[in-house]
């Protein structure tokens, strides 16, 4: 008869055993249970477009969908810039790129009429000069105070007679503007900032009416109509 042996174990069956084990008690451990049901997976954003339920103009993205572009040509017809205007959440966003143009600051305006004539009259009739016929500063509604509801922050141009500005406004809308003219006047606007202490022909403390409908931005040096 064969003598009795006991066969020992193999490490290469204990191991993967032990391994197992220890890795079980790391998952489970703080009195966590393990779970067979599965996690969702966070959703991804490529950029192609934003995840659903976001709004683009988060970060001050403006919506393209129905914006309007505008060319803008000095009175001589040449081309001096571009202008755009988007909706961006509840008001709009102007972005104006200009070249060609007088060092300094100019008033930016949207004006009553969609008519940039180059030497025309104004609609209240008086001389011919270059686009009067887009006539004054839009109000809307029943609006009448300065600035006046088409009154824009004004285009800054560097010495090379470049320019970009990028604002907003929320006292006109999209739907308001269009059929409307935007300008470019030769001067900075003082947007009817007056003070009292100055006195108007009539002796009259504050601005005059010229002053007020105009801002003192001097002459029309560049005309697009809004469509």
């Amino acid at each position: 008869m064969a003598p009795y042996t006991t066969r020992r174990p193999s490490w290469r069956t204990v191991t993967p055993v032990l391994a197992v084990a220890v890795f079980g008690l790391a998952g489970c451990s703080n009195s966590q249970e393990s779970s067979d049901v599965k996690g969702t997976t966070p959703p991804v954003w490529t950029g192609a477009s934003a995840p659903a339920g976001e709004s683009g103009t988060e970060h001050g993205s403006a919506d393209a969908n129905g914006g309007v572009k505008v060319e803008l040509k000095d009175p001589a017809g040449a081309s001096v810039g571009t202008a755009n205007f988007v909706k961006d959440g509840k008001h709009l966003q102007v972005t104006v790129e200009g070249h060609g143009l007088k060092p300094g600051f100019h008033g930016l305006h949207i004006h009553q009429v969609g008519k940039c004539e180059a030497n025309s009259v104004a609609p209240t009739g008086g001389p011919a000069g270059a686009f009067l016929s887009a006539g004054g500063h839009l109000q809307v509604g029943s609006a009448n105070a300065h600035p006046a509801s088409g009154d824009l922050t004004s285009l800054e141009v560097r010495e090379d007679g470049m320019a970009k500005l990028v604002t907003t406004t929320d006292a006109v809308t999209l739907e308001e503007i269009k059929g409307k003219a935007l300008m470019i006047h030769a001067d900075a606007d003082n947007f009817g900032n007056i003070p009292n202490r100055y006195v108007r022909a009539d002796g009259v403390a504050g601005p005059d009416d010229t002053s007020l409908a105009t801002g003192d931005a001097g002459g029309r040096v560049a005309c697009g109509v809004i469509q």
